[in-house]
């Protein structure tokens, strides 16, 4: 209860500074919208009025790029504006004043800001769901919603995990602008169902960085098509690669060293 007070007072503070800026906050919003419809183009050209691939048609694609765009949100809303600046603090040695705090660490430098204007992309999600449901000419079961809100959760931990040993490495690593451009770089590969891929690559975006766990589980659960094996080995991945995020940032923090040192 006490760290959902802290959480719920860091987002308290957020919401003031987001509203602060009003017309930076609309015109975030409508940069969000016209990404999002940008985003959609190569998607459009690939598959509309053509074959499945894979067994994908561009209505069931879409339902990728929804759960693609709500991840996004949650990756430039909720994980990024935290924990990049955890990369400065640690190159200037001022990571002490929130070591020092009565609480974990980890938490405090994950939960410090929220960019609340990114919850645009969540309604753009929900738009898209919309959409491709209604092309289709169905809904989605109530018992498919809630497995893929599920995987929502593991797919969150999955990407919250891969940014903390991103941010891990900067205890042994002086810059890491060209890691964090590359996992972002990276990520925008997960608007793709991860089945098109063959081979090398989808070994790489289904093991060695899950992006199949992230958008594509959950969108195969919304659609109804996803093995409850699959599901539940997608969980339990889930929950191996976030005790491996903690070991490595408990290990990291061991290495930090302050300015007064």
């Amino acid at each position: 209860m006490r760290y959902l007070r802290l959480l719920a007072t860091q987002l308290r503070v957020s919401i003031a500074l987001g509203m602060q800026y009003r017309w930076d906050f609309l015109l975030g919003a409508v940069m969000t919208v016209v990404w999002t419809v940008v985003g959609l183009v190569p998607l459009h050209i690939a598959l509309s009025a053509r074959p499945p691939v894979q067994g994908w048609t561009y209505e069931r694609a879409l339902v990728v790029v929804g759960w693609f765009t709500l991840l996004k949100g949650i990756l430039e809303g909720a994980v990024n504006p935290s924990l990049i600046s955890v990369v400065d603090q640690i190159r200037k040695g001022t990571l002490d004043f929130t070591l020092l705090k009565p609480a974990d660490a980890q938490f405090l430098v994950s939960t410090a800001r929220f960019e609340i204007r990114k919850v645009v992309d969540a309604a753009a999600a929900v738009a898209i769901f919309v959409y491709a449901f209604a092309q289709m000419g169905r809904a989605p079961a109530p018992a498919h919603v809630a497995l893929a809100l599920c995987l929502l959760v593991t797919a969150t931990l999955v990407l919250y995990s891969m940014c903390i040993l991103v941010i891990s490495a900067a205890f042994w690593v002086v810059r890491l602008d060209n890691l964090a451009y590359l996992f972002n770089s990276i990520f925008d590969f997960a608007r793709w169902p991860v089945t098109i891929f063959s081979g090398f690559w989808r070994v790489v975006f289904t093991v060695i960085v899950p992006l199949g766990l992230m958008t594509t589980y959950p969108a195969e659960a919304m659609l109804g098509t996803i093995a409850p094996r699959t599901a539940a080995a997608a969980a339990l991945g889930a929950i191996a690669f976030g005790a491996v995020a903690r070991g490595v940032w408990k290990r990291a923090i061991g290495r930090y060293t302050s300015a007064s040192s």
